[in-house]
């Protein structure tokens, strides 16, 4: 019988991007892989050190894992396991943490998988993530995630990723064309793109600064790969989203008009005590850009409330921005603070019912703005791409610019694309449409 192994992932697109990536490694060694629900031999979860809240569901994870089997080896795994790992390996039941290095060499640190009295630690100095490992994530049938690029080099005072990942390296280009059409091989029809800072593509691709490709290098050859109906730019600093790279996407034949570009806070004080290599200027001369040649294009920001020293009027200085900006949707984090991170010893720190507050204004804003984006296509003929999973009798999908759609569900529909046209938003929210071509009942 094969031993068997289950992987929970926390965090971002490029965490779910490595477990998969880890998971092959298990796979060629003979593992099975299972369901984090079901027994396994042994129990992977790949970290994240964010927020605070990572940290603490890391624990119940664990207790997860230790009910489905007790006897189970269990390995702790990425940012966090970087940054704290023998916090990590003082929660009970955990046998092997290992950090940004090792966590790809996994399956050469498992013996006899016996489990330990305490957890063993194998952690570089954060200094010796200086490879790259390249890998890409199925999470289901219709999406890929693409990693181009690992690492920051930029010094943002509430941050703890280049401390748990380390300096700024690229995938080499040959090696994401090569991933990008194993993945179109596999029927699946689009591609997230994702990274630390994908916008600093090319820097690190031979192991030092030297740089032979650029970002607008890496999407002009993405583009030209057949087999790929849809690319998506995940996430993009603004300072590095140039007008080069928005007017390809413009003409694009497979990159989609939607892009997500964090913001951090509207108060170009707040902004420099962060750390941003950017004003709010900037910010909107980007926002206006894409605008002005993709009116359609769906914009998502990142927005951190209660950072040391927001004051309500630096607050109501980032809403009333957020507010006039022709934007879609806001992912809003909650600051918490993070050890060994230059705001962790700022003044000022915002009191949390204070942030909490924030926080929820902010999210209001989000909804307000998704619905008046949605509101705008409605009438408008989009594509669709429909997700693999029935919920509650519905199939769910997404168009190319980022409007989430709903229909009764059709098990045809699973990782197909369709002409539809946009007519009325739901209860829920999301948006009901009609068939273009009549060939769909």
């Amino acid at each position: 019988m094969n031993k068997k192994v289950a992987f929970y992932t926390l965090g971002c697109k490029l965490n779910f991007s490595e477990t998969s990536t880890i998971a092959r490694s298990f796979k060629d060694e003979g593992f099975d892989r299972v369901d984090f629900a079901e027994k396994a031999d042994i129990y992977v979860i790949n970290t994240c050190s964010v927020t605070e809240n990572a940290d603490k569901r890391f624990k119940t994870i664990v207790k997860q894992a230790q009910k489905s089997n007790p006897e189970a080896f269990i390995a702790a795994v990425g940012c966090y396991a970087q940054l704290k790992p023998n916090e990590l390996a003082d929660v009970n039941g955990v046998d092997l943490v290992l950090g940004a290095t090792e966590k790809f060499k996994i399956t050469d640190y498992l013996n006899d998988l016996s489990k330990n009295d305490y957890g063993e630690v194998h952690s570089c100095e954060i200094g010796e993530a200086d490879f790259y490992v390249g890998s890409y994530s199925i999470g289901d049938r219709t999406r890929a995630f693409l990693k181009v690029q690992d690492g920051c080099d930029y010094k943002c005072t509430y941050c703890t990723i280049p401390l748990a990942r380390g300096i700024s390296r690229s995938d080499t280009m040959e090696n994401v064309l090569k991933n990008a059409k194993e993945i179109s091989e596999k029927n699946i029809k689009e591609i997230v793109l994702t990274g630390v800072n994908i916008g600093d593509y090319g820097k690190g691709e031979f192991g030092n600064k030297k740089h032979e490709h650029t970002f607008l290098d890496l999407v002009s050859e993405l583009d030209k790969v057949e087999g790929i109906e849809r690319l998506r730019i995940s996430s993009i600093e603004p300072n590095l989203l140039k007008n080069d790279t928005i007017d390809l996407v413009s003409k694009s034949r497979a990159f989609v008009p939607h892009f997500h570009i964090p913001l951090q806070s509207g108060s170009n004080e707040i902004l420099k005590k962060m750390k941003r290599r950017y004003m709010r200027e900037l910010y909107v001369d980007r926002v206006s850009k894409i605008k002005e040649v993709m009116p359609n294009a769906c914009i998502g920001v990142d927005v951190i409330v209660g950072f040391p020293g927001e004051t309500d009027e630096h607050f109501l200085e980032t809403y009333n921005f957020l507010n006039e900006l022709d934007i879609s949707y806001l992912h809003v984090f909650t600051y918490s603070e993070r050890d060994n991170t230059e705001a962790d010893k700022m003044d000022g720190v915002v009191p949390k019912n204070v942030r909490n507050k924030r926080s929820k204004m902010l999210r209001g804003l989000s909804v307000k703005k998704r619905r008046a984006f949605y509101e705008s296509q409605l009438g408008t003929t989009r594509t669709v791409l429909f997700e693999s999973e029935n919920k509650e009798g519905y199939i769910h999908g997404f168009t190319e610019n980022y409007v989430k759609v709903k229909t009764p569900w059709n098990p045809e529909l699973v990782n197909t694309l369709h002409e539809v046209e946009l007519t009325e938003i739901d209860a829920d929210g999301l948006v009901r449409f009609g068939f273009v071509n009549a060939m769909v009942e």
